[in-house]
């Protein structure tokens, strides 16, 4: 599968392996990581939860939409979920394509597309408190800053 939510640590030499096509001349990566400082704070973990099923839809649209927007753009993308330290790979995204110029711009439009519509969210944990984050446009906020499973329909 190019479009999964893994819980266990991603192998991004699998995700990128996935790209690989005699045509293309550029492969390029986006690895998504934990940072420790956010806005001056520091976090000491995060927990990522996703609606899952809803998550690889939706990720396979955006990969859809790369490859009608970028003809011969092959893409793969991998988002972990469960608790991340520092430095832990979160995201992945490969693309493919016969020219750099627009497997940077296709590499780019899907991690922004992830932001806006995957049904993921994020808890930062700090040292002096916690909060979810990172509501997706195409979903509710909810009072506890995320859905429960039941809660979005597709």
């Amino acid at each position: 599968m190019r479009y999964e939510i893994s819980k266990e640590p991603i192998n991004i030499q699998s995700v990128i392996d996935k790209v690989v096509e005699r045509e293309a001349g550029a492969i390029t990566t986006f690895i998504g990581t934990v940072r420790e400082l956010t806005d001056g704070k520091k976090t000491l973990y995060l927990i990522y939860e996703a609606y899952e099923t809803m998550a690889v839809k939706k990720l396979a649209q955006i990969g859809k939409e790369i490859e009608e927007r970028w003809p011969k753009a092959k893409v793969a993308i991998t988002h972990r979920i469960g608790r991340l330290d520092i430095t832990d790979v979160a995201v992945v995204i490969a693309v493919s394509t016969p020219h750099r110029a627009d497997a940077y711009e296709a590499n780019r439009y899907a991690i922004e597309r992830i932001k806006e519509i995957v049904p993921i969210w994020k808890k930062e944990h700090w040292e002096d408190g916690e909060a979810w984050v990172g509501n997706q446009l195409e979903t509710v906020a909810y009072p506890s800053g995320k859905p429960e499973e039941g809660d979005l329909h597709e």
